[in-house]
């Protein structure tokens, strides 16, 4: 029998992701920011489990992205929103990225994912911050 897939984080990019890119679109300039914060509220949906990464996104939500452990070779990760939320970068043994955006506690994610791919593939992960 297979390893029970267990939740970790279930959810939606980071409240205040919305709530700044709103803001910022009082002004012309930065109304496709907000246009993408609202296309990111609406549609983008994150599950990370003991056994994968799964996004789901793109219009309405119909596209959807799993990416297994031994396939992660790099973690990045940037904080945004005073460090209380941020963006992750995986990169792929071919070469090919997964971007996260607007992950809330980020840092513990962050944390989870280098220990599944340390644990999956016996190498330490090429962690960036």
């Amino acid at each position: 029998m297979g390893i029970r897939e267990e939740a970790f984080y279930e959810g939606g990019p980071h409240i205040g992701d919305l709530i700044i890119n709103l803001l910022l679109g009082t002004t012309v300039i930065c109304l496709p920011l907000t246009v993408g914060a609202i296309a990111r509220a609406l549609w983008l949906r994150y599950r990370i489990t003991n056994r994968r990464v799964s996004i789901t996104g793109g219009w309405m939500g119909r596209d959807r992205t799993d990416v297994i452990y031994t396939e992660i070779v790099k973690v990045q990760k940037v904080p945004r929103g005073l460090g209380t939320w941020g963006d992750m970068v995986l990169t792929m043994k071919d070469g090919s990225r997964l971007e996260l955006r607007a992950v809330p506690r980020f840092r513990e994610v962050y944390d989870f994912i280098t220990e599944k791919v340390a644990a999956r593939t016996g190498k330490t992960v090429e962690a960036i911050s």
